[in-house]
């Protein structure tokens, strides 16, 4: 099945709602697991406030423990629905299908997730997009490219929805760390990116953040925030790690063009100052934000610069409410709100 009309639409088109994995493994959130347990609560709160959570959860007995944290937290149950699936993490940005559209056809796309190339406990993950696409009724299509499976997290992509696609080489290309497609050059994720989600037009970034666990998703670096405006992380300390290569970043999106041939709008994001926690740098970053119908949630870490980037995230979504979400609990398993959640497409 082609994709002649099929597009991934943008995160800022209308939803139906939200996929959630309630954590039920503290292993990704080492001595912060009771933390992060009611940070997801708050999470799942302001998303449910505005449209539909699909919640996965790992089993009955932790539905039940789920159900009476939320009625503690007031959250609206109303739009709350449970998918029974034991999962190994709670990352569905990657683990998700991706839903793509054509005119009111919906299908998913399962992009064979692999433990970013990196864990071998991803068995459990490997079944969520049948879940979802069972869930929503929807058929399910295996990613495929000259006969073998394709590996590809959401995490790794943005879009505009009208045929525009941002990724970063350090996470696609890299020949020999977390290599997800052994041999792939920019022609063969071309070609796929065109077959499975409507894509014509790839602008390609440099390296990721440091510390960032994925080696390179572009959702800590680079979003897209209309179809043809595109905000960026800048680090202003010179002496750190990640100011050559996100300059590097803005220099390439600065000489990128859209698929229509005009240059991209580019608005930029402070980054919040270095964090650490047990003697590792975490990839705190403004870019994780997820768009949801009439909100944007920003993950916030108690920083001078998170007022600054909520105010320019408040610039270029005019017509939604911009909500904080503190995050630094979120961030020791290397990933926040935008890593967390898969947008399900109206």
């Amino acid at each position: 099945m082609k994709a002649d009309n099929w597009i991934f639409p943008a995160e800022w088109e209308k939803q139906q709602g939200v996929l959630l994995c309630f954590p039920h493994n503290g292993n990704d959130w080492p001595g912060k697991y009771e933390a992060v347990q009611w940070a997801f609560v708050e999470f799942i709160k302001k998303v449910a406030s505005v449209e539909e959570v699909i919640l996965i959860v790992a089993n009955e007995k932790l539905k039940g423990k789920v159900s009476t944290m939320l009625e503690t937290a007031h959250v609206n149950l109303k739009n709350l629905s449970f998918i029974i699936h034991k999962t190994n993490r709670s990352w569905m940005r990657d683990s998700g299908p991706i839903i793509v559209k054509n005119g009111t056809s919906r299908k998913a796309i399962n992009f064979n997730f692999n433990g970013w190339a990196k864990y071998a406990n991803y068995k459990l993950d490997k079944h969520v997009p049948t879940k979802v696409s069972e869930f929503l009724n929807i058929p399910l299509e295996q990613a495929t490219y000259k006969g073998k499976p394709v590996v590809l997290e959401g995490g790794a992509i943005d879009v505009n929805g009208k045929g525009t696609l941002l990724t970063s080489e350090e996470c696609l290309l890299h020949p020999n760390i977390q290599v997800r497609n052994q041999g792939f050059t920019k022609q063969d994720y071309e070609a796929v990116f065109k077959e499975y989600l409507g894509v014509t037009n790839i602008i390609w970034l440099g390296n990721g953040i440091e510390g960032d666990d994925t080696h390179g998703h572009i959702d800590d670096l680079a979003r897209f925030v209309n179809e043809d405006t595109i905000i960026t992380v800048l680090e202003d300390n010179l002496k750190d790690a990640n100011y050559k290569p996100l300059q590097d970043n803005l220099k390439r999106l600065q000489t990128s063009t859209l698929e229509n041939g005009k240059h991209p709008n580019i608005v930029t994001l402070p980054m919040p100052k270095r964090l650490d926690f047990d003697g590792i740098r975490l990839p705190a970053s403004y870019a994780n934000f997820l768009i949801l119908n009439k909100t944007v949630l920003v993950p916030t870490f108690n920083d001078a610069n998170d007022r600054m980037a909520l105010n320019i995230l408040a610039d270029c979504f005019p017509d939604r409410d911009i909500i904080g979400i503190a995050a630094t609990d979120f961030i020791w398993g290397f990933g926040t709100l935008h890593c967390l959640s898969q947008q399900i497409p109206r």
